[in-house]
């Protein structure tokens, strides 16, 4: 079906969904790169871009030498230096809404081991932060901690916030199966219902619940008691027993 006809140009019904494709991925990649070192040398080849396409079109034969021998290994240079960058955002597309009940299965096998890693941590009455990542990224906090990229376990929980390691102050923030980072500083919550009747973890948890979608469960260092954040307000003493069934709530598992 042919929507337009110029001189010798022709556009269809299929060429505007092609357009619109190319369009909306376009759109998605910049999303995903959104607030990453990526994006500058995304506007960098964006602006060589146009540069590239005023030296073929007034014939600049040494400018169109120099561009052309750039973008041969531009590419390979690209994904190397921006592995971990690319990684993360193909991570982002998988965990789409539309692919989740692929998954489905994966993620209440990974949401056991946060219970049982944060069951432990209770009955040793180790402090530990633990939030969980829904659809607002938390790619702001992640980089002021250790990246870890690594799978989740209930027993790797232990291993961070055993007392005295090296990122047991932070959060770990956990995306899907991976813990993406620990050692992580989240916002404090400023509302005066909390201030002053708890300790940095908590505060940090309802903080970061205050400014997205996460979910944040918290172990006391003193007592043992486990507590869940979401949405700016804070539960606590949480029964082991019950947790499970709060967080598939939220997660609507």
């Amino acid at each position: 079906m042919e929507l337009l006809h110029i001189g010798f140009i022709k556009v269809g019904l299929i060429d505007v969904l092609d357009i619109g494709i190319v369009a909306f991925l376009f759109y998605k990649f910049l999303g995903l790169m959104k607030g990453t070192r990526a994006v500058q040398i995304i506007t960098g080849a964006f602006l060589l871009f146009f540069i590239a396409f005023g030296a073929f079109w007034f014939e600049l034969e040494g400018l169109k030498w120099l561009i052309t021998n750039i973008a041969t290994v531009g590419i390979i240079v690209f994904v190397i230096v921006f592995q971990p960058e690319i990684r993360g955002a193909l991570a982002q597309i998988g965990h789409a809404k539309l692919f989740r009940r692929f998954y489905r299965y994966q993620e209440q096998e990974a949401l056991d081991e946060i219970i049982e890693g944060v069951k432990k941590l209770s009955h040793r009455s180790y402090g530990g932060l633990v939030v969980l990542e829904k659809d607002i990224g938390l790619k702001n906090f992640v980089q002021t901690g250790r990246q870890l990229n690594a799978q989740l376990s209930s027993d790797f929980l232990i291993t961070l916030f055993t007392p005295h390691a090296p990122l047991h102050d932070g959060a770990a923030i956990i995306r899907g199966d991976l813990v993406v980072a620990a050692g992580c500083t989240l916002p404090l919550t400023t509302n005066p219902r909390y201030e002053k009747l708890y300790g940095m973890r908590h505060r940090a948890a309802i903080g970061v619940t205050e400014v997205s979608d996460s979910i944040a469960l918290v172990v006391s260092e003193e007592t043992g008691a486990i507590s869940l954040a979401y949405n700016g307000e804070l539960q606590r003493k949480v029964e082991p027993t019950s947790l499970k069934d709060s967080l598939l709530e939220l997660l609507k598992l």
